[in-house]
Protein backbone atom coordinates (compact mmCIF):
# COMPACT_ATOMS: atom_id res chain seq x y z
CA UNK A 1 0.00 0.00 0.00
CA UNK A 2 1.19 3.43 -0.73
CA UNK A 3 0.60 7.11 -0.15
CA UNK A 4 1.35 9.98 -2.60
CA UNK A 5 1.09 13.75 -1.71
CA UNK A 6 2.16 16.04 -4.75
CA UNK A 7 3.29 19.72 -4.96
CA UNK A 8 2.20 21.56 -8.39
CA UNK A 9 3.32 25.03 -9.54
CA UNK A 10 6.41 25.30 -7.18
CA UNK A 11 8.41 28.66 -8.39
CA UNK A 12 11.82 26.65 -7.89
CA UNK A 13 13.53 24.83 -10.68
CA UNK A 14 13.79 21.61 -10.93
CA UNK A 15 17.11 20.99 -11.05
CA UNK A 16 17.48 22.64 -7.72
CA UNK A 17 14.58 20.15 -5.89
CA UNK A 18 16.30 17.41 -7.59
CA UNK A 19 19.37 18.07 -5.05
CA UNK A 20 17.26 17.57 -2.49
CA UNK A 21 15.09 14.95 -2.98
CA UNK A 22 17.70 12.67 -4.05
CA UNK A 23 18.73 12.95 -0.28
CA UNK A 24 15.68 11.56 0.92
CA UNK A 25 14.53 9.23 -1.41
CA UNK A 26 14.90 5.53 0.16
CA UNK A 27 14.90 7.22 3.66
CA UNK A 28 12.15 6.42 6.35
CA UNK A 29 10.06 9.61 7.15
CA UNK A 30 11.44 10.69 10.56
CA UNK A 31 15.61 10.14 8.99
CA UNK A 32 13.81 12.24 5.75
CA UNK A 33 12.28 14.63 7.98
CA UNK A 34 15.27 15.71 9.84
CA UNK A 35 17.00 15.73 6.53
CA UNK A 36 14.91 18.51 5.61
CA UNK A 37 15.03 20.10 8.24
CA UNK A 38 19.35 20.51 8.47
CA UNK A 39 19.23 20.88 4.62
CA UNK A 40 19.89 25.24 3.88
CA UNK A 41 18.38 25.00 0.66
CA UNK A 42 15.31 26.90 -0.56
CA UNK A 43 12.99 23.45 -1.46
CA UNK A 44 13.53 22.05 2.03
CA UNK A 45 10.76 24.32 3.33
CA UNK A 46 8.44 23.33 0.56
CA UNK A 47 9.70 19.39 1.12
CA UNK A 48 9.11 19.53 4.51
CA UNK A 49 5.20 20.36 3.74
CA UNK A 50 5.13 17.80 1.40
CA UNK A 51 6.42 14.93 3.15
CA UNK A 52 4.05 15.53 6.24
CA UNK A 53 1.34 15.91 3.75
CA UNK A 54 2.15 12.49 2.63
CA UNK A 55 2.35 11.13 5.72
CA UNK A 56 -1.12 12.19 6.84
CA UNK A 57 -2.79 11.16 3.65
CA UNK A 58 -1.23 7.59 4.57
CA UNK A 59 -2.26 7.58 8.45
CA UNK A 60 -5.82 8.63 7.64
CA UNK A 61 -6.68 7.43 4.35
CA UNK A 62 -5.04 4.09 4.66
CA UNK A 63 -4.68 3.37 7.65
CA UNK A 64 -0.92 3.24 8.00
CA UNK A 65 1.20 2.90 10.71
CA UNK A 66 3.05 6.68 10.46
CA UNK A 67 6.28 4.87 12.47
CA UNK A 68 6.77 2.15 9.75
CA UNK A 69 6.67 4.69 6.23
CA UNK A 70 9.72 5.54 4.33
CA UNK A 71 9.82 7.50 1.45
CA UNK A 72 9.91 5.48 -1.90
CA UNK A 73 9.64 7.29 -4.84
CA UNK A 74 10.30 11.11 -4.97
CA UNK A 75 10.46 12.79 -8.83
CA UNK A 76 10.19 16.15 -9.93
CA UNK A 77 9.17 17.16 -13.17
CA UNK A 78 9.03 20.75 -14.89
CA UNK A 79 5.85 22.93 -15.12
CA UNK A 80 4.95 25.96 -16.91
CA UNK A 81 7.70 28.33 -17.81
CA UNK A 82 7.17 32.22 -16.62
CA UNK A 83 9.00 34.07 -19.56
CA UNK A 84 10.33 37.78 -18.73
CA UNK A 85 11.74 39.95 -20.68
CA UNK A 86 15.02 41.97 -20.19
CA UNK A 87 16.30 44.91 -21.65
CA UNK A 88 19.82 44.62 -23.18
CA UNK A 89 21.66 47.11 -25.25
CA UNK A 90 20.69 48.49 -28.88
CA UNK A 91 16.59 47.83 -28.35
CA UNK A 92 17.23 44.12 -28.22
CA UNK A 93 15.53 41.96 -25.63
CA UNK A 94 16.77 38.91 -23.49
CA UNK A 95 14.06 36.38 -22.20
CA UNK A 96 14.30 35.47 -18.71
CA UNK A 97 12.72 32.01 -17.90
CA UNK A 98 11.66 31.13 -14.55
CA UNK A 99 11.00 27.35 -14.00
CA UNK A 100 8.56 25.96 -12.03
CA UNK A 101 8.33 22.29 -10.79
CA UNK A 102 5.57 19.66 -9.97
CA UNK A 103 6.98 17.12 -7.25
CA UNK A 104 5.29 14.03 -6.56
CA UNK A 105 6.55 12.03 -3.22
CA UNK A 106 5.17 8.25 -2.60
CA UNK A 107 5.72 6.48 1.24
CA UNK A 108 5.26 3.41 2.11
CA UNK A 109 4.91 1.05 5.28
CA UNK A 110 7.53 -1.58 5.73
CA UNK A 111 7.00 -5.01 6.01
Amino acid sequence: MEARAYLKYIRISPRKVQIVLDLIRGKDTKTAMAILKNTPKAASEQLIKLLKSAIANAENNFNMDPDRLYVSECFVGPAPIMRRIRPRAQGRAFIIRKRSSHVTLVVKEQE
